[in-house]
């Protein structure tokens, strides 16, 4: 969906806000990820990063090697009905907002821009929704700085046509944290077979990803220790999706199956730098 983008020039300031006094985007993409949770909490703005910076900041100081990729924007969640805090968040820091597509897509999603570093953000607000639907409001608040690793691995395998980047931040997440039913440092399996069980087209795509993901393993340079337990912790995450009791709606769609595409097909949105 091509939109024009125009720059709001008006420029908001607020009396006391630590956003106001720090308003230029550090060109370090991760750094700014850092930079911008940290003004959220100070104004006490529940936002919590998405996408592969959220990845990187979750893993250890120096991440794994073959994981290394580059990262051209950030990606963020916001809790139901922040919008317009939201809005006057990215702006105060530094950020032009599209004014079109912010004006009708607000209520769920949002976008802005840092022309010096020609990097976009998005903004999820309440859920994120491209190929599927991934609730994340009612559990945004569980960590300080990104969405739950749960949610934050839905995210990467919920896409429809799986790409390098997002195998690549999958693996990542498995490689550096163990499945189990908690969250914290944790991939919380119950979330995940939840919300799988409760939506067959979800279930479909994060499956065939999950196995669609072991089968490029060999081509990330790990030892033969970190590629049995990274294929350990995605076959648990299998095996407790399946071990999860269906919803009725999963399986009245299940008996449709692949006759009906079980995906959105998100329209790409223009006009940024």
């Amino acid at each position: 969906m091509m939109v024009s983008r125009r720059h709001d020039t008006h420029e908001k300031r607020l009396v006391g806000s630590s956003v106001s006094r720090v308003n230029e985007p550090d060109a370090d993409v991760v750094e700014e990820g850092r930079r911008l949770i940290s003004l959220a909490e100070e104004e006490n703005l529940p936002l919590r990063l998405l996408g592969g910076v959220a990845v990187r900041l979750r893993g250890p100081a120096t991440g794994h090697s073959a994981f290394e990729r580059p990262y051209a924007d950030l990606d963020f969640a916001a809790g139901k009905g922040a919008s317009g805090r939201t809005a006057s968040f990215f702006e105060l820091a530094g950020y032009v907002p599209h004014v079109a597509f912010n004006a009708l897509q607000g209520s769920e999603r949002l976008l802005f821009f840092d022309d010096a570093n020609r990097r976009q953000v998005d903004v999820f607000v309440g859920a994120f929704s491209m190929s599927h639907k991934i609730p994340l409001a009612e559990r945004l608040e569980l960590e300080p700085v990104s969405v739950p690793l749960a949610e934050l691995l839905l995210t990467k395998l919920q896409i429809a046509e799986l790409n390098e980047k997002d195998v690549r931040d999958a693996l990542a997440l498995l490689h550096e944290h163990p499945v189990g039913d908690e969250d914290g440092d944790t991939v919380n399996a119950a979330r995940v077979a939840v919300l799988c069980a409760a939506d067959w087209g979800l279930w479909r795509t994060i499956t065939g990803n999950l196995e669609a993901t072991l089968a490029r393993l060999d081509a990330y340079a790990l030892s033969e220790d970190e590629k049995t337990a990274v294929a350990q912790r995605a076959q648990a995450l299998l095996d407790r999706i399946e071990a999860e009791p269906k919803s009725r709606a999963w399986r009245l769609r299940a008996r449709i199956g692949e006759r009906k595409r079980w995906y959105e097909l998100p329209e790409e949105v223009a006009g940024g730098p």
